[in-house]
């Protein structure tokens, strides 16, 4: 018999219809759910959306880089690196949380196909390689100020369930924790192997901004309009 994984502990936010699509939305670093649940509202969704939004607190955990301290994290961070940042044991992990967390929804009447899993910064990371690994087509992937945690390289396992699923890279220009270079690879990598990516760079650090959420809340409204 297979091990269950848990839920984690998040912060939903319910449209004022029935929910008919859900946006499982990862933090960074440190951070927890409740560090982007204000931003709904920022997204200028209309009033009528059906949209449920996910926002998971990740588990604690010593991480490396910051001297063993423990605190909200998706994975180990072992290196300053970018080709040796990522614990990929702890990614495995935060992938069967993700799992976990789109069973639920599926459980209560929302199909894969109705479902956009995003993330900014670790969370991007966990969202983007979950995405590309998934056996069954989702709404969209949206991947912001992140990188793959699979160095230069496509994950293995890669699904071609989500060959054609709506991605969306977004970066800052001056982002000093995670290089924009990285992210850019990460668009390369998923371009030349003909996945559905856009990618948008906006003139901010390790952040988000305004105009860029309104660009996402259009975004997330074509894909789930679409699925």
């Amino acid at each position: 018999m297979s091990k269950i994984t848990p839920l984690p502990d998040r912060i939903t936010i319910e449209p004022k219809t029935t929910a008919t699509a859900c946006v499982i939305w990862l933090h960074g670093l440190g951070d927890s759910g409740a560090g982007f649940a204000p931003v709904v509202p920022l997204l200028n969704l209309p009033q009528d959306h059906s949209i449920r939004f996910v926002f998971p607190h990740a588990p604690e955990q010593a991480v490396t880089v910051n001297n063993g301290f423990v605190m909200p994290a998706w994975y180990d961070i072992k290196n300053v690196d970018l080709h040796n940042r990522a614990d990929m044991d702890g990614v495995l992990n935060s992938e069967k949380l993700v799992h976990a967390l789109i069973n639920e929804q599926i459980d209560n009447g929302i199909s894969a196909n109705h479902i956009v899993l995003a993330g900014f910064s670790q969370g991007g990371v966990v969202s983007l390689f979950t995405g590309l690994r998934y056996e069954q087509p989702l709404a969209g992937i949206m991947a912001l100020s992140c990188y793959l945690p699979t160095k230069n390289q496509l994950p293995s396992r890669l699904s071609d369930a989500n060959k054609n699923t709506p991605i969306l890279q977004n970066h800052g220009e001056q982002d000093n924790v995670v290089p924009m270079s990285a992210g850019k690879m990460a668009y390369d990598l998923l371009k030349s192997d003909g996945y559905k990516t856009q990618w948008q760079s906006y003139p901010m650090a390790h952040s988000v901004i305004p105009q860029q959420l309104n660009d996402i809340g259009i975004w997330l409204s074509n894909c789930l309009n679409n699925s």
